[in-house]
C-alpha cells in the first residue's frame, strides 16, 4: 500500500514497479457484459465510475464472447480513454493464438494501445512452460509491446498459489519480470490454499503490482452469512494490493464500492484477526471459493481451443 494518495472519493496507489498511479478499486469487465446488463447501462456504469475517480479498467478477451470489451470500447470514446489505465487478459498460450487475440482485443476496445495485457487463467502447472516456450504467448506479448500495442505484461490465475509461484519461477528462468499478478484475495482465502500468505509476500519482495480479485467471489462468499460486502472490500484494500478489482453490474453496486473506499481505514492486527475469525469455519474447505475447488470458473477448461496449439517441438516428441 506504499504511495497511497486520495481524492475526495477514491484512493490511488502505485502499481508495483511501473510507477503508474491507479485507483485502489478497479472496475471488473465481466459484469458490464452480462445479459442482465444492457449496453446502455454497461456504458453508464463505466463512465460514472471514471467520472468519480476509478481509473483501473479490467477486462478479458473471452468475457461474454467479446461483449465486455466491445462495451468498454464504446464507453471509452469521447475523451474517456485518456482518463483510465486499461487492462485486458489473453487466453492464448501459443504465440500465434496470443498475437491474434491481442489484435482482436485492440479492435474491440477501439484503442491503439492497451496499458496492461495479462496471461489469463494460469491455473495448470504446464501453463508457464507453454507461455514461455520459444513459440509461446509471451513472445507475442513482448513483440506487441515493442510494436506499441501494449505497455505492461502481467498474469492472472485463481486456482492454486503454488501455480502462481511456479509462473514467477519460470519467468525468472527466462530473465523476465512481470509488472503485475492478479489473484483471489478475500476474507476466506487466508484460511485455504492462500494466495495472500504464499504469493503476496513474494510479489511485494519483487515489487510486482498486486491485483486482487474475487473479494466476494461473485457474491458466493456473502452466501456464507459471515461478512458484509463492505467488510470484504475493506479486507482486500487492507492487503498490499495496488488494485482491488470488483464486479459492478448496477449503479447501486458502484455506490457500494465508493462507500467502501470512503469508510476504509487501515486495519490493525487485532481487527484483521477478528474479521478472519468470523470466516474461519466457513472457509476451511474452500466451499465458498469454488474457483479453487471446482472447474466452474475455468473458462479455458471449457474452451481448450482458446489456448492454441501445443509447442511444435513437443508434438515432434510424440510417437507417431
Amino acid at each position: 500500500m506504499s504511495g497511497t494518495t486520495s481524492n475526495s472519493e477514491m484512493l490511488y496507489r502505485v502499481l508495483g514497479n511501473t510507477q503508474e498511479r491507479v485507483s485502489a478499486i478497479g472496475l471488473g469487465g465481466w459484469h458490464i457484459g452480462l445479459k442482465n446488463v444492457d449496453e446502455e447501462l454497461g456504458i453508464r456504469i463505466v463512465r460514472t465510475a471514471i467520472d468519480r475517480g476509478i481509473t483501473f479498467m479490467d477486462n478479458s478477451w473471452d468475457y461474454n464472447d467479446g461483449v465486455s470489451e466491445i462495451r468498454m470500447g464504446k464507453a471509452l470514446l469521447h475523451g474517456y480513454r485518456d482518463k483510465v489505465f486499461l487492462m485486458t487478459k489473453i487466453d492464448g498460450r501459443s504465440k500465434k493464438e496470443a498475437a491474434k487475440q491481442i489484435d482482436e482485443s485492440l479492435q474491440r476496445l477501439q484503442v491503439d494501445c492497451i496499458d496492461l495485457v495479462q496471461h489469463h487463467e494460469i491455473i495448470r502447472y504446464e501453463d508457464p512452460h507453454r507461455v514461455f516456450d520459444e513459440e509461446g504467448a509471451n513472445a507475442a506479448f513482448v513483440e506487441a509491446r515493442q510494436a506499441g500495442k501494449l505497455r505492461y505484461i502481467g498474469f492472472t490465475g485463481h486456482k492454486d498459489p503454488h501455480v502462481h509461484l511456479h509462473m514467477l519461477e519460470v519467468a525468472a528462468e527466462h530473465g523476465f519480470q512481470f509488472a503485475t499478478a492478479q489473484m483471489p484475495l478475500n476474507v476466506m482465502d487466508a484460511h485455504y490454499r492462500s494466495f495472500e500468505k504464499l504469493v503476496v509476500p513474494e510479489l511485494v519482495k519483487q515489487n510486482i503490482g498486486v491485483l486482487g480479485m474475487k473479494s466476494m467471489a461473485n457474491g458466493i462468499i456473502l452466501k456464507s452469512k459471515t461478512v458484509t460486502p463492505i467488510e470484504c472490500l475493506h479486507y482486500a484494500l487492507n492487503l498490499p494490493t495496488s488494485v482491488v478489482i470488483t464486479g459492478i453490474d448496477s449503479l447501486e453496486i458502484l455506490e457500494q464500492a465508493f462507500e467502501a473506499v470512503r469508510t476504509f481505514q487501515p486495519m490493525n492486527e487485532e481487527q484483521v484477526r477478528s474479521l478472519l475469525a468470523k470466516t474461519a469455519k466457513a472457509a476451511s474447505r474452500g466451499e465458498f471459493e469454488p474457483f479453487k475447488t471446482s472447474s466452474i470458473f475455468d473458462s479455458t477448461a471449457q474452451n481448450p481451443d482458446w489456448l492454441g496449439e501445443e509447442p511444435q517441438r513437443l508434438q515432434q516428441l510424440m510417437p507417431a
